[in-house]
């Protein structure tokens, strides 16, 4: 079985893999994250993943998942401006899984909090809270977060959760709205 799945997979795999561009200028994430994080995360590793993939370097399945990710993740991101809540189709399937908004920042905080070294967490399209190890492509994702060290050391060192506590004020809804 698992030899039919493989083949299905490798007959599904793109040719070519290519990093979305920003919406948004280098700058524009500040403070939540400054421009050398942005650099680094977007320029050099999400953009590595592809770059990898397609020259058929490491692991192609780790790679292909890394960029997907990453092609989720970043255009979901918003300069910071005013409050920053969700609304429409979002903020429905929020309030009928957790009630309050509040409640599922806590709740996706505890699940964050829970992985030991790196991985994802999101907001399925079903309304769960889920993590990814490592890197896997996942179809069912409505808001990403990325839980890679790489993502909140350079602007918040050892504090992982003061970075989860900032994320919010980025996420773009209407972008995850569109996904559901």
């Amino acid at each position: 079985m698992r030899e039919h799945i493989d083949l299905v997979e490798a007959s599904t795999r793109p040719s070519k893999l290519e990093t979305t561009p920003l919406p948004y200028g280098e700058k524009d994430l500040a403070p939540v994250l400054s421009k050398e994080s942005l650099e680094y995360h977007y320029g050099h590793l999400a953009k590595g993943y592809a770059k990898r993939y397609n020259a058929g370097e490491g692991n192609a399945d780790f790679n292909r998942a890394g960029s997907f990710l990453h092609n989720k993740f970043f255009p979901q991101l918003r300069p910071v401006k005013g409050a920053n809540r969700p609304r429409g189709a979002v903020l429905a399937l929020i309030e009928e899984k957790f009630k309050t908004y509040e409640d599922f920042k806590e709740a996706f905080k505890a699940t964050a909090m829970k992985i030991q070294g790196s991985g994802w967490v999101y907001l399925s399209t079903g309304g769960d809270i889920k993590t990814i190890a490592n890197h896997a492509v996942r179809t069912d994702i409505c808001v990403l977060v990325d839980w890679w060290e790489h993502v909140w050391a350079t602007d918040y060192q050892w504090d992982k959760e003061r970075y989860l506590d900032n994320i919010w004020k980025i996420i773009d809804w209407d972008v995850c709205n569109e996904r559901l």
